[in-house]
């Protein structure tokens, strides 16, 4: 997996990005509501959208997934060919900074693919309308573009194509012995322990083996030494032997110097018998160190062959076997070799051991460093969960205040309501109290004026016939009228005053449009009231 080159850390080419994205969408009929805003940090419903919408142009009968979008979607663009890695982490949070960049980009990348899918379905379909069969040319066109697409060297597709097989033939040897041993990390800890303690074992047995060896090659060399004296010895008394009994043979001897002869036999027979004791001796000591040395050689034998039968296990030998790595480990055990035999067999055996050690040991470190990754990724999955669980936790003691908060709303507006009802029972009450006052008043306003105009027709037909003589009574009686409708306007003010702070009162409310309604029908009946005087 290759390396990103693009800026995506550069706001202005992801803005541009983003521009590309929003006019794609706009122009192509996206069904659901979109801006540039939006585009900045969409949610992860809102990308599963946008991206089913783009990839429905390939694959016309897609659907969005209920489940495992976070899989499916590096899979499907990694099917597609983009070079570059999306992690199922940043799909779970699309709209993160840190995660956005890389997927606008992706998605910018699989527009280019659209556009590139659709311009050659165009041509293709033009083509065939005017009557072609075939589309060398559109094909040819097609795989430059993509070439140039996904920056094809042309000198490297033979050799892509034979790492291609052999890395397809290693994923399937991969996928067998991962299917055969279904937790190699744990079989390569069991198999670096085991090859640590049977390199131990055999640092310690080849130390043995090194000083067992020293002290038979001493014991041989002593024996060899004792036997070739011994045998010279018995060569020499042989000799004497002989001369002495030539001597016998050819010479008289005297009864002193057959005593003296005896004597001699003797004395050299018990050291014939002496020597020919410490020769058997010499012998049974050689016997049981050879005994020894083929105790230890079968041990020694044994040993090879459980750590033949160990190697074998282990896929170590033949040479050409699995984890060989092409180095021999089988020992060929030569006992007349000497101790030198122990250097070939250690250079033969311990450094590739190490190696093996060494790349297993990093395996198991890249293991280990994929296992903290996958271990970080989890704490903080882990994390966000304990987030969104804290987040709910709040929402829902947000919203049990807020059901509180409704009853005591409700109960107050009801109490409210209860309250509203009860004063404008009372201001109803009070409204037919001002009408009934209202109306009387009126009344004895009306039969008043109703005295009055009689009066005046009485004065207007007095003064007709007598106007000269009443002058002075009819301005009297003017002057009295003029004074009894000042008292009754007052009187009609003071009413209209109080009505009007009444209705003031309760304004607020509007509930008293009759009383409103009643003090204009009042003040017109008090204008009427007025133009006969004037």
């Amino acid at each position: 997996m290759m390396k990103d080159p693009r800026p995506l850390n550069d706001k202005a080419f992801i803005h541009e990005c983003i521009k590309q994205l929003y006019k794609f969408l706009t122009e192509h009929g996206y069904v659901y509501s979109v801006s540039m805003k939006s585009l900045q940090a969409p949610s992860t419903k809102d990308f599963l959208k946008i991206f089913a919408f783009l990839y429905g142009f390939l694959c016309p009968s897609y659907e969005i997934p209920d489940t495992k979008f976070e899989e499916e979607v590096p899979r499907i663009f990694k099917d597609l060919g983009y070079p570059f890695a999306l992690s199922k982490s940043s799909l779970y949070a699309v709209g993160a900074p840190h995660t956005w960049p890389h997927i606008v980009a992706a998605l910018v990348w699989l527009i280019d693919c659209i556009k590139l899918f659709l311009d050659y379905t165009i041509k293709c379909y033009e083509k065939f309308m005017s009557g072609a069969d075939t589309f060398e040319e559109e094909n040819a066109e097609l795989q430059s573009k993509l070439k140039d697409l996904y920056t094809v060297d042309a000198s490297k597709l033979e050799s892509l194509e034979e790492e291609n097989r052999a890395l397809n033939e290693q994923i399937a040897r991969l996928e067998q012995q991962r299917e055969k041993e279904p937790n190699s990390l744990e079989s390569l800890k069991n198999l670096k322990a085991s090859l640590q303690s049977d390199v131990e074992k055999y640092k310690a047995y080849l130390s043995s083996l090194e000083s067992h060896s020293s002290i038979l090659d001493e014991k041989l060399r002593g024996l060899d030494e004792e036997i070739s004296r011994l045998e010279l010895e018995c060569e020499a008394m042989r000799q004497e032997n002989a001369r002495l009994q030539n001597i016998v043979d050819n010479q008289k001897y005297s009864v002193t110097d057959i005593e003296r002869i005896n004597h001699e036999k003797n004395e050299l027979q018990q050291t014939i018998n002496k020597l020919t004791k410490d020769l058997e001796t010499g012998q049974q000591q050689m016997w049981s160190e050879e005994l020894k040395y083929t105790r230890g050689k079968e041990a020694i034998e044994a040993q090879l062959a459980d750590y033949h039968k160990l190697a074998r296990k282990l896929k170590l030998i033949p040479k050409g076997a699995e984890n060989s790595k092409g180095y021999d480990f089988e020992i060929k055990f030569n006992p007349l070799a000497g101790a030198k035999c122990l250097v070939k067999y250690r250079a033969q055996v311990y450094v590739p051991l190490r190696e093996l050690l060494n790349e297993s040991e990093e395996e198991i470190s890249k293991a280990l460093n994929k296992k903290i990754a996958l271990e970080d990724t989890l704490e903080q999955m882990n994390t966000m969960k304990t987030e969104s669980r804290r987040n709910v936790r709040m929402l829902k003691e947000e919203v049990q205040k807020l059901d509180v908060l409704y009853q005591q709303t409700v109960k107050e507006a009801e109490d409210q309501d209860e309250k509203c009802a009860r004063e404008l029972e009372s201001l109803e009450k009070h409204k037919h109290l001002l009408e009934s006052a209202v109306n009387k008043g009126l009344s004895e306003a009306m039969d008043e004026l109703e005295a009055v105009q009689r009066e005046y027709q009485l004065v207007l037909q007095s003064t007709t016939e007598e106007r000269g003589k009443v002058t002075h009574d009819l301005l009297n009686l003017l002057e009295m009228v003029a004074t009894h409708v000042g008292s009754l306007e007052k009187h009609l003010e003071e009413q209209i005053a109080k009505a009007d702070t009444e209705y003031e009162g309760c304004m607020s409310e509007d509930l008293l449009k009759n009383i409103k309604e009643i003090a204009e029908k009042y003040k017109s009946r008090a204008a009427l009231f007025k133009t006969p005087g004037e």
